[in-house]
């Protein structure tokens, strides 16, 4: 039986709703993953995150590695106990990150070598290596490890390295072959396809990836400095040549803009640091549209932060003038009230997008929402 079950797809459009089975519980999709680089969303809590509606989370392979080490988490019996999190968790596997320490690492045939940013000691990233550490980690998908282009790049580069990428996706699958999981539940596989803006590498990779007839597939290596459109036009490439039967996860990506036009084109998956990142420098993404609360207009308005959603307690219980306060004394719990609220706004604007599916409305429903809640308020 196949751990996803597609349940219903928009009949105007590309955009799906559907169920992806995994160890620590079901994940409805479309969905968003709140980024959880090293062990924590940062400024909230489990407890939080389950009143926001959290269904599944991310960690980083290169971060935990460093910090606290794979070690810690055998000791523990994987990062879910570590972190007191009984629902999905999703690793990027660090390509990401290792890719982007430009000045402090090597790229080979066999891996990567690179410097800790923290301490500057030496490691080393093989396939095979990092599905080791995810294994250590417990993750319920893993990631392949992949080389994540760099943009701009030419013809040449991005060819030699998705030659590269697919290698290691091999070794990544031979090795998860090879060994068990370490706390007793099933571990999910995604390929990632890259191939930089070109039409014709993306194809490539997305057939041969589909060949590996994993649970699910990643793609990679968009929104990383390429313009808006180019992003689309890859993304809708990519939707028309993997398989319609399992589940698409688009990484780094994005804007709520971005995550309502990729869920038409049929992706079903997103996650990305902005919702928790913007929130700490005080852009909140609301129902209404788009504050930045340290604006002087905000001083004295007592209404709630955001009265449109039922998933964020705190946005209902605080005002805007109040966490505007907290931004302006650079009180600490102006991040987690800002933090909690655009991930509550991003769960919940999925939520209503699942919803508009399965009622054959998700287009004119994404035209006319869009109008209000891209509006500077």
């Amino acid at each position: 039986m196949s751990l996803f079950t597609l349940q219903h797809q928009d009949a105007h459009s590309q955009a799906r709703a559907g169920i992806l089975q995994t160890a620590h519980g079901q994940i409805e999709t479309p969905i968003f993953m709140p980024v959880g680089t090293q062990g924590t969303v940062k400024s909230l809590n489990a407890f939080q995150l389950h009143q926001i509606g959290s269904q599944i989370i991310l960690g980083n392979t290169y971060h935990l590695y460093l910090r606290p080490g794979i070690d810690t988490f055998l000791s523990s019996q994987g990062l879910h106990k570590f972190q007191n999190w009984n629902k999905p968790i999703l690793t990027d596997s660090g390509g990401f990150q290792v890719f982007s320490l430009q000045k402090i690492r090597k790229i080979t045939e066999e891996g990567v070598s690179f410097q800790s940013h923290i301490d500057g000691s030496k490691h080393f990233f093989s396939p095979r290596s990092v599905m080791n550490i995810q294994r250590h980690i417990g993750a319920d998908i893993m990631m392949a490890f992949d080389e994540c282009t760099p943009y701009p790049c030419d013809y040449a580069y991005a060819k030699q390295s998705l030659k590269k990428t697919h290698r290691w996706l091999d070794e990544c699958i031979q090795d998860n072959v090879a060994n068990q999981p370490l706390y007793g539940y099933e571990q999910l596989f995604f390929p990632i396809v890259q191939g930089s803006v070109f039409a014709d590498l993306r194809k490539e990779s997305c057939l041969y990836v589909a060949e590996k007839n994993q649970v699910g597939y990643a793609i990679g290596g968009l929104s990383v400095g390429e313009d808006e459109q180019t992003m689309y036009e890859m993304t809708n490439l990519c939707c028309e040549h993997l398989p319609t039967n399992k589940p698409r996860y688009l990484m780094g990506v994005g804007t709520p803009k971005n995550i309502l036009n990729c869920i038409e084109l049929g992706i079903d998956m997103f996650d990305c640091v902005m919702p928790t990142r913007n929130g700490r420098n005080g852009m909140l993404f609301t129902t209404q549209g788009i504050i930045n609360i340290t604006n002087q207009k905000w001083k004295n308005d007592f209404s709630p932060i955001d009265e449109g959603l039922t998933n964020a307690p705190l946005s209902l219980h605080y005002s805007k003038s109040y966490l505007r306060h907290l931004f302006m004394s650079n009180e600490l719990l102006a991040l987690q009230i800002a933090s909690m609220q655009n991930l509550a706004f991003y769960l919940h604007l999925v939520k209503q997008a699942r919803i508009q599916i399965v009622n054959n409305n998700f287009s004119s429903w994404k035209t006319n929402i869009l109008d209000i809640i891209t509006q500077r308020l």
